[in-house]
């Protein structure tokens, strides 16, 4: 990467004062407006500065926050709000955090919820806009889903644009995930193409986690915490049964930062199988006998295994997409309980296997404390960005800090677990389990 790869986009210099009353006096106990110049490193660890044993420029993230000149005027501005992809824990508190400081902090008064994602934009599908205030998104918060709905699937980014145009909408504010994203880097192309001084903003929303260089989304902290007390019930399903085995399989289509982090939540669980990790079923090192092991030595054994996971075991077939062009994955959950009985049948060794899938439950909950805040500050720097003519950008949280990212930097490449990283090494320290479920270990091969 480069340093023009962080540039995010400005409509055009910004000339209008602010309303926020805010500082530019350091030490006068009032918060100082953000200036252009300040930056956020994007890595802290200094060996990743060098190259060849020589300092090299480390790369700069433009910080987050209210600015003092302004691009839109408040009174003539309008803005559009829409939610797509899957639900998420924390879709209406984004919602509401854009609402109520557009509403409270520039004194916006023209607020448009769009229904059912970018479908909401085209007319044929029939759905109107929605008239959002504060009174109507005062408590929001406290239920899951989304107010505005949701849908998935490419809608014609050109017709997106004549309704952005037909109802003088001024910044448009898209609440998803990757391919979200992806429409709205698209949208803000064809906007740049005519020529149109509209500003895009992106709210990642996955509840996977897996949105790149960024730290985490919304959501995401959510769908471990609520996982963690099932993890629990699990563990007490697998203790009472001689030889009792609990497979809980979690959300994660391409990484498996939740059936990670629920783990070391609730450090019960035993073995962890993500769609990083590349195990066998069979042999001396597989995972039938390691369960095995497992069993002999406790009489019990809880898995946690993401959704995309051990997807090589199936036989190939044809490749199933949903309507945003995400691969459908076999259940793995039903095939490891099958293969498990299975297994043990052949040993003529008695087992009862337990088969828990919450996916629907989670993603569809009320926001945790924790993930209220969080959800809260993404909207309140996402106002603060759009507002000063920032476009095509994403908001997120790096090194602690929030930050405005290019979306096109941060869809080039999916966020995975790095099997050589932190997280994944305090997952088999928590779990036990091996470092390699392979019985050939292929991972230094050229």
């Amino acid at each position: 990467m480069q340093p023009a790869d962080f540039k995010v986009k400005t409509l055009d210099p910004c000339k209008i004062q602010s309303p926020i009353a805010l500082s530019k006096v350091k030490g006068d106990r009032i918060f100082n407006f953000v200036e252009e110049s300040e930056k956020v490193l994007f890595d802290v660890v200094w060996n990743d500065h060098q190259e060849n044993g020589l300092p090299r420029e480390p790369l700069f993230m433009e910080r987050a926050g209210p600015r003092e000149k302004i691009y839109f005027d408040p009174s003539k501005t309008t803005v559009a709000i829409v939610t797509c992809g899957g639900l998420c824990p924390g879709i209406n508190n984004v919602i509401r955090s854009l609402v109520m400081t557009l509403y409270y902090r520039y004194g916006i008064r023209r607020i448009l919820g769009v229904q059912y994602g970018y479908k909401g934009f085209i007319p044929e599908h029939g759905h109107s806009f929605l008239e959002l205030s504060p009174d109507q998104v005062t408590d929001i918060h406290q239920f899951g889903g989304t107010i505005l709905g949701s849908s998935r699937g490419k809608q014609d980014v050109s017709v997106i644009v004549d309704c952005l145009e037909r109802h003088g909408i001024n910044i448009l504010f898209t609440i998803g995930g990757d391919g979200t994203l992806t429409g709205a880097l698209a949208i803000t192309k064809e906007i740049e193409k005519r020529d149109l001084k509209i500003s895009v903003a992106g709210i990642p929303k996955t509840i996977d986690n897996d949105i790149n260089h960024i730290e985490k989304t919304f959501g995401f902290e959510t769908s471990f915490t609520i996982a963690s007390p099932i993890l629990r019930d699990a563990h007490n399903e697998a203790k009472g049964a001689y030889n009792g085995v609990a497979i809980v399989k979690l959300m994660g289509r391409d990484s498996g930062f939740i059936a990670a982090n629920a783990a070391l939540s609730m450090p019960e669980v035993n073995l962890v199988l993500v769609p990083e990790l590349e195990f066998d079923l069979y042999g001396e090192k597989g995972l039938l006998e390691i369960v095995r092991r497992r069993l002999a030595a406790k009489q019990h054994c809880v898995i946690v295994v993401a959704e995309g996971a051990g997807q090589f075991l199936f036989d190939k077939r044809e490749v199933r997409k949903d309507a945003s062009g995400n691969v459908l994955h076999e259940d793995i959950g039903l095939l490891l309980k099958e293969e498990i009985l299975q297994y043990f049948q052949q040993l003529k060794m008695d087992i009862t296997v337990k088969y828990i899938d919450p996916s629907y439950i989670i993603r569809s909950a009320p926001a945790t404390p924790s993930d209220s805040i969080f959800c809260n500050k993404l909207g309140l720097n996402a106002v603060h960005g759009a507002m000063a003519g920032k476009t095509g950008f994403v908001v997120g949280r790096r090194n602690n800090k929030f930050v405005y990212l290019p979306i096109e930097l941060v869809i080039a490449e999916r966020k995975k677990i790095d099997l050589e990283g932190d997280l994944w090494l305090n997952v088999l320290e928590t779990t036990g389990q091996p470092m390699t479920m392979k019985n050939k270990d292929t991972s230094l091969a050229s």
